[in-house]
């Protein structure tokens, strides 16, 4: 296959940024930019049952592989389909039972050399950047990062040495670990709840932004890149690679740290919503710099608590983690503060799991505007947070609440997914059936 391109984009050197994508005509918001089917892709195990490990779709009449008994299909044809990448796991799970257990990053990178070994030449997913140019950054990597790569290189030696034949040696291995660590995906849901993780070439290599003009869904397998901004031929596409809810210092510091580069688009140096993202609670007698940097610290720390406590803590303790943290920085930070919303969110969904609809619908309602101002125009997360609370207000027999909630969620998923997506086809049902 030939180097097409992609039509209305074209690959250059950008400065200080190294290779990315141009658009060479205009754009208009909520057009599509292009579509990138996933070279790779792998269902993540916590969704089995509810989708196709083929083609990504939800439904309740899925059918089970008759060996495993644990991947699910919409039907033969999407279970062919699956075969050559399902195979390498298939007889294993079998095999090795409740001993099955290698991660996400494991299987994806097993599916990837899988199909490397029967791939020959540019597939469709390669237009403007083959798999083999992916950046590695194995020199910027610290110890951490290398001890992770060496447990996932041990991990597919372990389940895949008896399926996969030659694997390649632990070089190449640490090489492509390290690419699908840098440069992989996470396929989401209309509600952004994680559904696997797959590959996509082209996608990769548009360069970051904290004020994107570009958004990423993702139709079954296939991602697809919309503007959210109106773009002129001749300036560079930018997607975001971080959630864009936090101040400068906490988006520098995660890009930093994932992708190894410091971040000098206009929003890291205008820092034009820091201050509304940082807002401190009116008090009578202000708190002084020391405070509020303790006070940011005590955040970062908690927040790094409750990513670990989800792991062993029952969901009691994690929701008396979520509101002790909160009465603390609510002695400084306003009720808007990021770190006060990031926490609120994580009580949200932890409410959800409790299925205390009331303790979540009040949550939201705190998160919901906030969020608005805080992230860029189209964001998912508000589009989100706005599916979440029309389905809580109308399984809480709030039906006005409800159905306008989804109208402001659908008016953003129509910019970002696309008026004809089956997600906005579902919460248009949804509204219907309440008239």
């Amino acid at each position: 296959m030939t180097n097409e391109g992609i039509e209305g984009t074209e690959r250059f050197l950008s400065p200080e940024r190294g290779r990315g994508l141009r658009a060479v005509r205009h754009f208009t918001v909520g057009e599509l930019v292009f579509a990138c089917p996933a070279y790779c892709y792998v269902l993540t195990v916590n969704e089995r049952a509810a989708h196709c490990e083929n083609c990504f779709s939800r439904r309740e009449d899925l059918f089970k592989c008759g060996k495993c008994k644990q991947a699910y299909y919409c039907n033969v044809d999407c279970q062919r389909s699956d075969w050559p990448m399902h195979k390498l796991e298939c007889v294993a799970m079998v095999a090795y039972g409740e001993n099955w257990c290698p991660s996400e990053t494991v299987r994806l990178v097993a599916r990837l050399i899988a199909k490397q070994k029967v791939t020959t030449g540019r597939t469709t997913s390669e237009r403007v950047l083959l798999l083999r140019e992916f950046e590695s950054h194995l020199d910027k990597m610290d110890d951490e990062k290398d001890e992770m790569n060496q447990a996932d290189i041990v991990a597919i030696h372990h389940f895949y040495s008896k399926h996969i034949s030659d694997l390649p040696d632990e070089q190449a291995l640490t090489e492509l670990f390290a690419q699908v660590n840098c440069n992989g995906f996470t396929i989401e849901d209309e509600e952004l709840s994680h559904l696997g993780s797959a590959v996509f070439p082209d996608v990769a290599l548009m360069n970051h932004s904290c004020s994107p003009n570009v958004i990423v869904t993702y139709k079954g397998t296939v991602a697809e890149v919309r503007a959210v901004q109106d773009i002129n031929p001749g300036e560079e596409i930018f997607n975001s690679y971080i959630d864009l809810l936090y101040p400068t210092e906490d988006r520098k510091e995660r890009l930093l740290d994932s992708y190894f580069f410091t971040c000098q688009c206009t929003e890291c140096t205008s820092k034009s919503k820091d201050n509304e993202k940082m807002e401190i609670r009116k008090l009578k007698s202000p708190p002084e710099l020391e405070e509020i940097q303790s006070m940011v610290q005590y955040a970062k720390n908690v927040i790094e608590e409750f990513r670990r406590a989800k792991h062993y803590k029952t969901p009691s303790e994690l929701l008396e983690i979520c509101e002790l943290s909160q009465e603390k920085m609510g002695t400084i930070f306003a009720d808007t503060n990021v770190y006060m919303l990031h926490m609120m969110y994580q009580a949200m969904g932890v409410c959800l799991y409790m299925q205390d609809w009331d303790g979540a619908m009040s949550y939201g309602e705190k998160i919901i505007h906030p969020y608005s101002v805080h992230y860029p125009a189209y964001s998912l997360n508000v589009a989100s947070m706005y599916l979440k609370l029309g389905r809580l207000y109308l399984g809480l027999e709030k039906k006005k609440q409800g159905v306008k909630a989804l109208k402001k969620a659908i008016a953003i998923m129509e910019m970002a997914h696309g008026k004809d997506h089956h997600y906005v086809a579902e919460v248009k049902r949804e509204i219907e059936e309440q008239k």
